[in-house]
């Protein structure tokens, strides 16, 4: 009977870590966000031991493959923890030193680790499995977004809803939605609507729809089998299992298919604020459509230009570049009132009404977009950028699988 190795620090059980052997010996490694009571809220000390263990199973020849997952039934991780955050921003903005962004240097060091660890999963040099059940948002879209093998389920519901609260879809969003088809990326920064697995396979953010009662059988097959040497190959090994328990009904289209036509149609354009305007005064049919255009109106209307302008630089940036552009954003946006008091209204006094400064679009004119949203682009004075030095392997296993394909298409010619 194959037995696990629980290296579980009871100290620090915010996140679980677990190793199973598989049938020829070599392992599988688990790490489990442990935190379901806030919706697994992603913590700097969660990112620091992901990190850390993540770097130790890279490492390790005898570690096969990885898979992330989340304790509870209601989350895989509902986006960052914003508590301490919201401190840290309300202790600077009364500080004297309000108007340096890199003097919060909690928002500093929580948003550096945060992209640094995102950033390894992208380039990780094994496949990951990202098992997101429930919700995923924010920071566990950040989680999810690099991993090689994206599962999702029957009660997922995926949204990067950060405008809502005075931010803007980072942790790499800018960089992902920019490379969604057609206008969906824009639609969904904008809006923060919610995806279920079938419309998360339909847009690319998922690889796979799979019941969450099937779990348990996808880990007893991944012990059975006997795991190539070769990352790629694992990667291969790993896709075949998760095909033969995928979901036949996740095929069907979700309203974000339904209306693709109508979104690409309303989203196009060069002007943000004409294309919000189309969105807002639309008149919808759909449920689904109607409650996004609704999320337009209650958002912080920087936060809009911002996901906007941060989706049409990413474009055609690297994802290195877009890391470091979104580190500088998030701190500007730490910096401006609209992130703590959307956190307020939203989690602290709870009353829905968050003041945004600039209030409406109307006071976003052009002179101000030039403004103020260059503003909050440009980098600091700093003598290197604190993501200078993002850690890239020598292949990961999704630059592996590209590249071979792209040596497949050469030998077809």
């Amino acid at each position: 009977m194959m037995e696990a190795k629980v290296m579980n620090d009871k100290a620090m059980d915010v996140v679980l870590f677990e190793e199973r052997v598989c049938a020829d010996g070599k392992r599988l490694a688990i790490a489990t966000l442990n935190v379901p009571a806030t919706l697994n809220a992603l913590s700097l000390p969660m990112v620091q031991l992901l990190t850390a263990r993540l770097k130790q199973w890279a490492s390790d020849p005898q570690i096969a493959l990885v898979l992330l997952q989340a304790s509870g039934d209601k989350a895989f991780c509902a986006g960052g923890d914003l508590q301490q955050l919201y401190q840290s921003m309300r202790t600077h903005h009364a500080s004297a030193a309000a108007g340096d962004c890199c003097a919060n240097a909690y928002a500093a060091e929580f948003f550096a680790s945060e992209y640094q660890l995102d950033y390894l999963i992208h380039r990780y040099p094994k496949p990951v499995l990202c098992w997101a059940h429930g919700v995923v948002m924010g920071g566990g879209v950040g989680l999810m977004m690099g991993a090689s093998h994206k599962v999702v389920t029957e009660a997922t519901r995926f949204a990067m809803p950060e405008a809502a609260i005075g931010l803007f879809p980072d942790v790499g969003g800018s960089w992902m939605l920019s490379r969604l088809p057609g206008k969906i990326g824009l639609f969904l920064a904008l809006t923060g609507a919610q995806l279920r697995s079938a419309d998360c396979l339909y847009a690319g953010i998922a690889d796979y729809a799979i019941p969450h009662a099937s779990r348990e059988q996808l880990i007893a097959a991944i012990l059975r089998q006997g795991w190539s040497i070769s990352p790629f190959e694992a990667a291969q090994q790993l896709s075949q299992l998760l095909h033969s328990v995928a979901m036949p009904e996740a095929v069907l289209a979700g309203p974000l298919q339904e209306a693709a036509t109508l979104i690409d149609r309303l989203c196009e354009g060069e002007n943000w604020q004409h294309i919000v305007q189309k969105l807002r005064d639309h008149a919808y049919t759909d449920p689904w459509l109607q409650k996004a255009a609704a999320s337009l109106h209650k958002a912080a209307p920087l936060s809009l230009a911002l996901a906007w302008e941060a989706q049409r630089r990413a474009a055609t940036m690297s994802l290195e570049q877009v890391f470091q552009m979104e580190y500088v954003l998030a701190l500007r946006c730490a910096a401006h009132t609209d992130f703590a008091e959307g956190i307020r209204a939203l989690l602290i006094d709870k009353d829905g009404k968050p003041q945004w400064q600039p209030a409406d679009l109307q006071q976003l004119t052009a002179a101000h977009m030039e403004t103020l949203v260059a503003a909050m682009f440009a980098a600091p004075d700093w003598p290197q950028h604190p993501l200078h030095d993002l850690a890239q392997p020598e292949v990961s296993v999704q630059q592996n699988e590209h590249n071979e394909h792209i040596n497949l298409e050469e030998q077809a010619a």
